[in-house]
């Protein structure tokens, strides 16, 4: 469920804060049980990229969590910046109105 007062936690804080650092695991250690590069966790980590569903599976496979998981944090984190930059325009858009006839 999306917050409606705050951006929600992206899917890289959660990775630092509740995986990487209570097991002790470097980015780096991380980067090669995964089979990624180390830039494309840090990113992550630092929120400058999303959890694509390769990166879920992998993630999901090597902490024993759910592909569900990930890639629900990263859809409440996209869908919450789409309508922060878009919500205006989806206001402005009005229901198709049924008629009798149909």
């Amino acid at each position: 469920m999306i917050p409606k007062n705050r951006r929600p936690t992206p899917p890289g804080e959660i990775l630092r804060h509740e995986f990487i650092e209570p097991l002790g695991l470097t980015r780096k250690q991380l980067a090669d049980a995964l089979g990624i590069s180390r830039i494309r966790i840090n990113e992550i980590v630092r929120g400058r990229r999303g959890v694509s569903p390769d990166t879920a599976f992998r993630l999901s496979k090597f902490f024993g969590t759910t592909v569900d998981f990930w890639m629900g944090l990263q859809a409440d984190v996209d869908m919450w910046d789409t309508l922060s930059t878009h919500g205006n325009e989806y206001e402005r858009i009005k229901p198709i109105t049924h008629t009798a006839n149909e």
